[in-house]
C-alpha cells in the first residue's frame, strides 16, 4: 500500500472530485496538448508527401496549410457550439448518438477510441523522433525510449487530471513561448532580407524531382497535413474536467488551442518556404526533422535551439496525454451505455477511470512495437478517425438545431453543415489518398469495434433477460441444504469450516478423496477422535465422512462425480460444498501453495451442477 501511495498518490473521497477539476490555464496543457504538439509533426508529415518534387514543397506548404487552417476554423465554430448544447461531455459519440442514432454514436465513438490510441502513439513517437534528430546516436534506442515515456506518462494519468495538469503545464507554456519566439525572429529575419534570408545553419539540400505536381499528390500531402488537426475535438469529450462554470472555461480553453495552434502552423509554413526547408527521409541515416531545421537555420544550433527543441521534445511526448485525458472518459460513456465492459465506468484511487488508461497503455505500447517507433509508418492510420468523429459530430449538431429550433438555430445550421461538408471532404480525401499507405487499417478497426461493441450489448442484455423478474421471493421448501465440505486431514482451518458446515445444516458430509493409505488412516483415527466422539457427547449429529479413492490420484473428476451422485440422490435439494482455504499475508506467499481451493471453486463454477453452491471458508494466517 505504501509503494501505491507512493507512485500513485494517496487515495481521493468521491467528495474531493471538485478538487480535481481544472481551469483554462490547466486545461489547455490537459486537453489542448495533442491540438498544440500536432503543430510539429503536420506540416512535417505534409511536406515528407512532397518529397517527390524536392525543391518544389516549399511553394506548396503555404496552400496547403491555409486549406488545413480554414478547415480547422469549422471545426472550431462546431465544436464551439457541442461544448454549449451538451456539457455533460462525450463530444462526438453524445452528438451522434443522441441526434443520429445509436449506430452512429458507436461508429463515431470507434472512430475517437482508435484516434486516441494513435494520438498516444504518434505523439510519443514523435517527440523521441525530435530527440533523436538533435542526439542521433540515440537512434538505435528510439522504440525502448517511446516506451518509457509511455510508462510515465500513465503513471501520471493514474495520479489524477489535476496532477497531470500541472505536471504538463510548465513544457507546455515553454514550448509555446519558444516556438512562437522563434518564429517571430524568424519572420523578422525574412522582412529585413527581402524575403531571402539565409540560414545560420546551412540546410539539407532538396532532393532530385522524382514526381510531377499532380492532383493525386497535393491529395495526399493534404491528408498527412490534416494530421495538424487531430486533438482538437479533445476539449469537448472532457467538458466534465473543467471547474465551473464549465461551458466558459471549456470554451475558453478551446479557442486558446486553435488560436495557438493555427498561429504555429501559418508561421511554420511560412518559414518553410522563405527558408526552403524540405522534409528528409524518416527512418534513415541523417533524419533531421522540419521543427529541428527550421529552429536551426532561424537561431543556429546554440543554447536557443537546445531549449526550442527540448521543449518540442518534451510536448510531443506529452500530447499523449489528451488521449490519456480522454479515452478512459469516452471508454466510460460508452460502457454507461452498455456496449463495453461495466468495469470501464469504475473510478480508481485517484477518481480516474483506470481501466481506461491501462487499456490505452497496453494498446499504445502495442502500436508502438509494431511499428518500432517510427512515426512516418503510423500517420497514415492517423487521420481517418479524428475526420470521421469530426463529420458525424457536425452533422449530429445540424440535427440537434433543426430539432431544438429557436434563435440563432439557422445559423447555426449553416456553420456545422458548413463544417460536416468540410470535413466529410477531408475525409474522403484521407481515405482515398491513404487507402493503400495503411488507412485500411482503421477502417477494418473501426468495423471490429462496432462489433465488439454490439456484441458486448448483446450479451448484457442476455444476463439482464435471465436475471430479471417480477416474481415474489419463493418461500416455499426452505429445507437446509445438504452440505458437503472437502477434507484433506485435520486442522485449525478444518475445524473452523466443519463449524460453519453444522450450522448450515444438520446434513453433513465430510468428503476425502484419498490416494495415500496411510494419510486416509491418520485422518480416519482423528476424525473419530475429534469430530465423532465429541458430537456424540454434545448430541449433535456428526458429519458422516465420506471416502473416495483415486487411484490415480485425480481430485477433480472423483469430486464431480460425487456431487452428481448426490444430485440425483437428493432431486430437488439445495447443495453447498465448503472449500477450506488459506488466505496468506504476503503475495509472494501464495507461490510457495499449490492453491487446490481455488482451482477448486473454479470447477465448481462451471460444472455445470446448477443446485450447487460454493462457501468459502478462509484461514487468514499471520505474519
Amino acid at each position: 500500500m505504501a509503494l501505491f501511495d507512493w507512485l500513485l498518490g494517496r487515495p481521493l473521497a468521491t467528495a474531493e472530485e471538485e478538487g480535481e477539476r481544472v481551469g483554462p490555464v490547466t486545461g489547455v496543457p490537459v486537453l489542448g496538448l495533442d491540438g498544440l504538439a500536432s503543430a510539429a509533426y503536420g506540416p512535417e508529415a505534409a511536406l515528407t508527401v512532397l518529397l517527390a518534387i524536392g525543391a518544389g514543397a516549399t511553394g506548396l506548404i503555404g496552400p496547403i496549410t491555409l486549406l488545413i487552417v480554414g478547415l480547422l476554423f469549422l471545426v472550431f465554430l462546431s465544436y464551439r457550439q457541442t461544448i454549449a448544447a451538451y456539457p455533460g461531455g462525450g463530444g462526438s459519440y453524445t452528438v451522434a448518438k443522441e441526434n443520429l442514432g445509436g449506430r452512429a454514436g458507436l461508429l463515431a465513438a470507434a472512430a475517437l477510441m482508435i484516434d486516441y490510441v494513435l494520438v498516444v502513439a504518434v505523439g510519443i513517437s514523435a517527440g523521441i523522433g525530435a530527440l533523436v534528430s538533435a542526439l542521433p546516436a540515440l537512434q538505435p534506442h528510439t522504440l525502448a525510449l517511446c516506451l518509457v515515456v509511455l510508462a510515465a506518462l500513465a503513471i501520471i494519468n493514474l495520479r489524477g487530471v489535476r496532477e497531470s495538469g500541472a505536471a504538463l503545464a510548465v513544457p507546455t507554456y515553454l514550448f509555446v513561448g519558444a516556438l512562437f519566439g522563434v518564429l517571430a525572429v524568424g519572420v523578422w529575419k525574412v522582412i529585413a532580407a527581402g524575403g531571402r534570408p539565409v540560414p545560420v545553419v546551412p540546410l539539407p539540400a532538396p532532393g532530385a524531382t522524382t514526381e510531377a505536381v499532380g492532383v493525386w499528390l497535393l491529395a495526399k500531402a493534404f491528408a498527412s497535413g490534416c494530421t495538424a488537426m487531430t486533438g482538437v475535438e479533445a476539449v469537448s469529450n472532457g467538458v466534465p474536467a473543467f471547474r465551473e462554470p464549465r461551458t466558459v472555461n471549456a470554451r475558453r480553453t478551446l479557442a486558446a488551442v486553435i488560436v495557438i495552434l493555427s498561429a504555429l502552423l501559418l508561421g511554420i509554413a511560412y518559414l518553410c518556404r522563405a527558408y526552403g526547408v524540405v522534409a528528409t527521409e524518416p527512418g534513415r541515416p541523417g533524419y533531421d526533422s522540419v521543427i529541428s531545421q527550421l529552429v536551426a537555420a532561424v537561431a543556429g544550433r546554440g543554447a536557443v535551439y537546445y531549449v526550442t527543441i527540448g521543449s518540442v521534445l518534451a510536448v510531443l511526448c506529452l500530447s499523449a496525454n489528451t488521449g490519456f485525458a480522454d479515452f478512459p472518459r469516452l471508454c466510460r460513456a460508452v460502457a454507461h451505455d452498455g456496449y463495453l465492459p461495466h468495469g470501464f465506468g469504475h473510478r480508481g484511487r485517484r477518481l480516474v477511470y483506470t481501466r481506461g488508461i491501462v487499456v490505452l497503455t497496453a494498446l499504445s505500447a502495442g502500436l508502438l512495437v509494431a511499428f518500432d517507433g517510427v512515426t512516418d509508418h503510423l500517420i497514415p492510420l492517423f487521420a481517418v478517425g479524428a475526420f470521421l468523429a469530426f463529420t458525424l459530430s457536425q452533422l449530429g449538431m445540424v440535427a440537434h438545431w433543426v430539432k431544438a429550433g429557436g434563435r440563432g438555430a439557422r445559423g447555426a445550421v449553416v456553420v456545422n453543415a458548413a463544417g460536416a461538408l468540410g470535413t466529410a471532404v477531408a475525409l474522403a480525401v484521407v481515405l482515398v489518398a491513404k487507402f493503400a499507405d495503411g488507412a485500411w487499417v482503421t477502417v477494418l478497426l473501426v468495423a471490429v469495434l462496432m462489433s465488439a461493441f454490439l456484441g458486448v450489448r448483446r450479451h448484457y442484455r442476455a444476463v439482464a433477460g435471465q436475471l430479471s423478474t417480477a416474481d415474489p421471493l419463493d418461500t416455499s421448501d426452505l429445507s437446509p441444504p445438504l452440505v458437503v465440505i472437502l477434507v484433506r486431514g485435520w486442522s485449525k482451518l478444518t475445524r473452523k469450516a466443519t463449524r460453519l458446515a453444522m450450522r448450515l445444516s444438520p446434513e453433513v458430509y465430510a468428503l476425502h478423496i484419498a490416494a495415500d493409505d496411510l494419510q486416509l488412516q491418520a485422518l480416519e483415527e482423528e476424525w473419530a477422535k475429534r469430530v465423532a466422539e465429541p458430537c456424540r457427547s454434545a448430541g449433535a449429529t456428526a458429519p458422516k465422512l465420506i471416502v473416495v479413492t483415486s487411484p490415480y490420484r485425480r481430485l477433480y473428476t472423483p469430486l464431480m462425480e460425487f456431487l452428481a451422485d448426490l444430485e440425483r440422490a437428493h432431486p430437488g435439494r439445495a447443495i453447498a460444498v465448503v472449500v477450506p482455504e488459506l488466505v496468506e499475508h504476503r503475495w509472494y506467499h501464495y507461490l510457495l501453495h499449490n492453491q487446490t481451493a481455488a482451482i477448486i471453486k473454479g470447477y465448481l463454477y462451471f460444472s455445470g451442477l446448477e443446485r450447487v453452491s460454493v462457501v468459502n471458508v478462509p484461514w487468514y494466517l499471520r505474519e
